[in-house]
């Protein structure tokens, strides 16, 4: 019998809501890392999203949601938002904010709704993959279906 995924609170967000999605359950791979997880599911690299956090000089939070395999550009990432600079929240932050943990954060279901932008390159694919709220799952849906929960917003915000 196939063990049961444990229901996160971003998969019950998304059944309220009732959008479409595949939940992937990676944690008996011990995959840490953005790439691992990428190899543990067979996934392409330019589909799965990190999820980060971040803090503008006005001291307003963003979310920023970049291929595993690539890196947040600040300067980018503050244009995109409209802040003169921005920077990465500390780990120790991240709960209490999101309530989420590190590794494990995503973009549904946070505490409180911050504005988010996923670099350009998610409107290339039919479905992308994120954090399903905690370690160890993944969520795949379509951006579009995304969008129906979560705000989001697309711009070139990783280092080329």
């Amino acid at each position: 019998m196939k063990k049961k995924t444990e229901k996160t609170n971003v998969m019950r967000i998304l059944e309220q809501h009732k959008l479409p999605y595949e939940s992937h359950d990676y944690s008996a791979t011990g995959a840490v890392s953005g790439m691992e997880v990428v190899e543990a599911l067979g996934q392409e690299p330019e589909r799965m999203f990190k999820t980060l956090v971040t803090q503008g000089a006005s001291k307003t939070y963003y979310v920023f949601m970049v291929p595993v395999d690539g890196e947040l550009d600040l300067k980018k990432a503050a244009k995109a938002v409209g802040e003169k600079s921005i920077a990465m929240i500390k780990s120790k932050e991240l709960l209490p904010l999101t309530g989420y943990v590190h590794g494990g954060c995503s973009p549904i279901g946070m505490k409180k709704q911050f504005k988010t932008t996923i670099h350009q390159t998610a409107e290339n694919y039919e479905t992308i993959l994120f954090s399903g709220g905690k370690i160890g799952c993944q969520i795949e849906m379509s951006l579009n279906d995304l969008r129906k929960v979560v705000s989001v917003n697309a711009a070139d915000i990783i280092v080329p």
